[in-house]
């Protein structure tokens, strides 16, 4: 495996408007190849995704959360760019950082399902089983507890909305671009930090080594105990029915040494 690293010295990166040319350059991570998802990614859990005019598109499916998984190497201290838009405020999907190797354990073992009504209300007993599941760290719900996601949704509160690093750090603002827009998250791992530039805005700083971090409140939460690694694998979620997520691009570099403080 292509472990991304670089030297991290107490000073963080933030982005004003364009790059310098003495800055490393991105790297895509393909997502489409032959009119299919490309190959170095792999699907973990229930749906999946399309290819949409060059883009990925989510396809939801009633039985519960997925996964896209980047298999082909660990990220570790870099920054990470992803280009997306939203059908509506709602749509609800997110992007995964320093997820644990067992991860790709997890594909062909989607964990639990919902069962749903046919207006699709989910059936309190297969709540519960999901639940379980979720708990036992099961399928895509593996990535929910040893990694961090980078919520993608712009109607949540502050800690579940767009940007924000999903229960652990809230985000400052919202993007002023409507939901069907291009917007691009800057996601800046360098130590035990994790930074999240929403369009070229600083919105969220998460220090994961801080022992004070909020309590998990709801069960889908990710738990606080489990020690996530600083080079893990990258993830891109798949949520609900009617949560339609488009991604034009994933690309990554090294940490750019200019315009740090």
């Amino acid at each position: 495996m292509i472990v991304l690293t670089t030297a991290v010295a107490w000073a963080f990166p933030v982005l004003h408007g364009a790059e310098s040319a003495s800055e490393p350059a991105w790297r895509p991570l393909p997502l489409v190849a032959d009119g299919k998802v490309a190959p170095n990614w792999v699907h973990v859990g229930w749906g999946g995704f399309a290819v949409d005019e060059g883009a990925l598109r989510t396809e939801c499916d009633p039985k519960g959360l997925g996964l896209l998984v980047y298999k082909k190497e660990r990220l570790g201290n870099c920054q990470i760019r992803v280009v997306f838009k939203t059908k509506d405020a709602k749509s609800n999907a997110g992007v995964y950082v320093r997820i644990d190797d067992g991860i790709l354990k997890q594909v062909g073992t989607p964990g639990a399902a919902f069962d749903r009504d046919a207006a699709g209300k989910i059936s309190p007993a297969s709540m519960e089983t999901m639940k379980a599941s979720a708990e036992r760290e099961e399928g895509p719900w593996f990535a929910v507890h040893r990694g961090y996601e980078v919520q993608i949704a712009d109607a949540g509160d502050s800690w579940h909305r767009t940007g924000s690093i999903y229960s652990l750090a809230p985000s400052s603002a919202v993007s002023k671009k409507a939901p069907d827009e291009w917007k691009t998250l800057i996601i800046t791992l360098t130590g035990h930090r994790i930074l999240v530039d929403l369009d070229g805005q600083r919105i969220t700083t998460l220090d994961t080594a801080n022992p004070s971090l909020p309590p998990r409140k709801q069960w889908h939460e990710p738990k606080r105990e489990p020690k996530r690694p600083e080079a893990g694998y990258l993830g891109l979620q798949n949520h609900d029915p009617g949560d339609v997520v488009w991604f034009k691009e994933v690309s990554v570099r090294p940490l750019p040494a200019s315009g740090a403080r």
